[in-house]
């Protein structure tokens, strides 16, 4: 072989082979960048590992919601209507923040009680994230196959 072709094919397989390693480290941040969505449901079927990030999504149950009076932390608790996961949120909730509404929240599981970093609220009345409400029919999915399960035994 030549030494000028064997120079240029050395050179072509460093650039591959460099590409292909950039590649991979791009990948592997952006997979620990992402925030999966899991419901109240995912949470106690133990689909979460603790400390691990993530997104709860589900409804603010009604009368759960409880206010420090000297800070701003306040806790309350997140539903599919089939499961709850108490949160913990430290900072102002958004001005749609509401019991009985839509909220997804980003943060990670600690001690079974779900610490926020940051809470969404829905934008109307009519809206519902997708993702909230696919969890929620998955949640009244399952539990309408566990009855049914039960009641044939």
């Amino acid at each position: 072989m030549h030494p000028l072709r064997k120079q240029r094919l050395i050179a072509i397989v460093a650039l591959l082979i460099g590409l292909g390693v950039a590649s991979a480290f791009t990948l592997a941040a952006l997979n620990e960048n992402l925030d999966h969505f899991y419901s109240p449901t995912d949470i106690n079927e133990g689909k979460v590992a603790e400390g691990k990030r993530f997104r709860l999504g589900g409804v603010v149950l009604e009368d759960s919601t409880e206010r420090s009076a000297e800070t701003l932390e306040v806790s309350f608790v997140v539903t599919d209507r089939i499961e709850n996961t108490p949160v913990r949120y430290s900072g102002i909730l958004p001005d749609l923040y509401k019991e009985g509404q839509s909220v997804i929240a980003t943060g990670s599981l600690e001690n079974g009680v779900f610490k926020a970093t940051e809470v969404l609220a829905k934008h109307d009345e009519n809206y519902m994230p997708a993702e909230v409400a696919d969890a929620i029919a998955k949640a009244k999915a399952k539990q309408a196959a566990g009855g049914a399960t039960e009641s044939m035994q």
